[in-house]
């Protein structure tokens, strides 16, 4: 079992900086891909960002791209969101998720990862 706890989430004004932990118990970290999602326009979560086990590789969505980096301390066992001009549209509650890869390599769904954090709210103001 992987147990994640998002934090840093708060208040922010627009082009403003910020960045999101997601600390990890539990399991062997670097085996998951860590996912950050947000609610999509849908039921769905979205995926913003992704990195892989061993941070090697990192996926970005098309709206964060350039703007966002996600990266990972396996020492340490968290990864970070780092969120750099932010809008009010990222305005979202974030969840830290970890991919097992016992289930496949796919990872860019919401129901690709099985384990989820609570979530922690960026609210970015205009």
């Amino acid at each position: 079992q992987v147990q994640l706890i998002e934090s840093g989430g708060q208040l922010v004004q627009a082009g403003g900086s910020l960045s999101l932990s997601c600390a990890a118990s539990g399991g062997i970290f670097s085996l998951y891909t860590i996912g950050w999602f947000r609610p999509g326009p849908g039921k769905e979560r979205e995926l913003v960002a992704a990195i892989s086990g061993t941070g090697t590789v990192t996926y970005y969505a098309d709206s964060v791209k350039g703007r966002f980096t996600v990266s990972r301390d396996n020492t340490k066992n968290t990864a970070t969101l780092h969120m750099d001009s932010l809008k009010p549209e990222d305005t979202a509650v974030y969840y830290c998720a970890a991919e097992d890869p016992q289930y496949g390599d796919s990872w860019y769904r919401e129901g690709d990862y099985a384990y989820w954090g609570r979530g922690t709210q960026v609210t970015v103001s205009s």
